[in-house]
């Protein structure tokens, strides 16, 4: 039985790291199979050696972000176990000075996973930017943050969001309404994120403005886009020619980001995915980026990360079988 204490400058913090009746230190120690106790100004952890050094990494990680103001969820506790397997546990501060935008709440949006931090970055650094990775991943979020922050900032003066319009199981024909009403359902992320980030007035009276625009992917053929931010939702699901469409849209002083998941394509035949051809041709491009998230970089409650490896354990298992 190995034991480790942890000296706390202030008990506030304590209480924040330990959470509503526990709830916080509890993830630490079923995580970890630990003991975790605060008495007089020291946190105690005792049980497995290995496990000890882990839960105190963590809690000392912890405490850091505590000391810097920052809130933890459980998917920050999560995350910090994580990188500690890693032994990358002190990169985690450095998502956490750098803030993205404000949201129409007034609440600072921050990388919240390495992977988010370098999407980011790339983002800021090059023209183009294709981000692939699994759902829940802050793709399309992070991409939008990035086009308001620049549209507040005066570098462009028109956001663009669309998607391709394809069934996943359902036919557009079924919805009532005109062509807009039957591709709405198809671009609500899009107006759910650009809500969260400028909220439903100032966006509606940029709409009306023609500063935001979102539309499905057809509308963008023949088109030339100045002074503009393009998102491209859903790539995976573009056919070869639509993306290059696409991406030949770009005018000056314009950026482009292209977010899809390749384990979700929709297309009759998959291996005609514009997003996996794309992939490969422009990755050797200056100013465009690739980037890869994992399923380590899911943000969405916790099952989501367990759905999707469960998912690629059954696939790798079924192709072996093969």
């Amino acid at each position: 039985m190995a034991e480790q204490t942890i000296p706390v400058d202030r008990m506030e913090h304590a209480a924040e790291l330990f959470g509503n009746y526990d709830s916080n230190i509890c993830v630490l120690q079923d995580a970890l199979s630990v003991d975790i106790l605060c008495r007089g100004g020291e946190i105690k952890v005792s049980g497995g050696e290995d496990a000890v050094s882990k839960a105190s990494r963590a809690i000392r990680g912890l405490l850091r972000l505590i000391e810097k103001g920052e809130e933890l969820t459980d998917q920050t506790i999560r995350y910090m176990l994580a990188l500690v397997e890693e032994g990358a546990e002190s990169e985690i501060e450095a998502l956490h000075r750098d803030v993205i935008c404000i949201t129409a709440r007034g609440r600072p949006l921050k990388a919240k996973t390495l992977g988010q931090k370098r999407y980011v970055d790339a983002l800021r650094e090059n023209t183009v930017t294709v981000a692939i990775g699994p759902a829940g991943t802050g793709k399309t979020f992070l991409a939008v943050a990035m086009a308001v922050r620049a549209f507040r900032a005066g570098e462009i003066t028109r956001i663009i969001l669309t998607r391709p319009a394809v069934e996943a199981g359902e036919k557009l024909g079924f919805l009532p309404g005109d062509l807009q009403n039957k591709v709405d359902p198809y671009l609500r992320p899009l107006y759910d994120a650009l809500f969260e980030m400028m909220g439903v007035e100032s966006y509606q009276r940029y709409v009306e403005k023609g500063n935001i625009e979102i539309a499905p992917l057809a509308y963008m053929r023949g088109r030339t886009l100045d002074d503009s931010y393009i998102i491209l939702d859903e790539a995976q699901n573009t056919t070869r020619e639509q993306m290059k469409m696409f991406l030949t849209r770009m005018g000056n002083n314009s950026r482009m980001v292209i977010t899809g998941d390749v384990t979700q394509i929709d297309l009759p035949d998959p291996k005609k995915s514009g997003l996996i051809e794309a992939s490969k041709i422009l990755k050797n491009i200056k100013d465009i980026a690739i980037v890869r998230f994992s399923d380590g970089d899911v943000v969405r409650h916790r099952l989501v990360q367990e759905i999707i490896r469960a998912y690629d354990r059954y696939y790798d298992e079924n192709r072996k079988g093969r």
